[in-house]
C-alpha cells in the first residue's frame, strides 16, 4: 500500500492524522502500512468498494482515496467518511464534524444515508466520492 504523499494539498489532513498516529502496539493490532489501523477493517473494504479498481492509500493508519496523490475521500472511525468538496450536494445531510478538517475544505458524510435503501445509499455515496476524486483531479492539475 502506498502512503499518501506529502503534497501541499494534503498538508492539513496529514498533520491531523500524524498527531493521532501510532505504530502497531502488538501482534493483535491491525496495520495500514507502518501505522496502526484507525478504522474498522470492513470500513477500509467499503471505501475501496465505492470506486472499484481505484487504489486505497494510507495516511498514518487511515485509508484514503486520492487522485495522483491528492486526497479526495477518507474513511474515519467506524462509519464516517470525509470528502474533499467545496460543498456537499443539497440532498445529503452532513455527518458529524471532524474539527479542524471540516472547518475548511473537507465535508463529513455519514456512511449510510438514512432516507435511502442500502443500495441507493451506497450508490449515492459512491457518486459523492467520484465527485471528490474529480475535485482532487482539478486541484492537482491547477497547481
Amino acid at each position: 500500500m502506498r502512503a499518501l504523499p506529502e503534497l501541499a494539498e494534503n498538508r492539513n489532513l496529514l498533520a491531523y492524522f500524524r498527531e493521532r498516529a501510532a505504530p502497531p502496539s502488538g501482534p493483535e493490532d491491525r496495520a495500514l502500512g507502518a501505522w496502526q489501523l484507525r478504522t474498522h477493517p470492513d470500513h477500509c473494504e467499503w471505501l475501496a468498494s465505492l470506486v472499484p479498481g481505484h487504489p486505497v492509500e494510507g495516511a498514518y493508519g487511515v485509508p484514503v482515496l486520492a487522485f495522483e496523490g491528492v486526497a479526495a475521500a477518507v474513511a474515519i472511525g467506524t462509519s464516517g467518511l470525509l470528502v474533499r468538496l467545496p460543498t456537499l450536494p443539497t440532498d445529503i445531510e452532513p455527518g458529524p464534524a471532524v474539527e479542524p478538517l471540516t472547518d475548511g475544505e473537507w465535508r463529513s458524510v455519514p456512511a449510510v444515508l438514512g432516507d435511502l435503501r442500502s443500495t441507493e445509499s451506497e450508490a449515492r455515496i459512491a457518486e459523492v466520492v467520484r465527485s471528490a476524486l474529480l475535485h482532487a483531479r482539478d486541484l492537482r492539475r491547477n497547481r
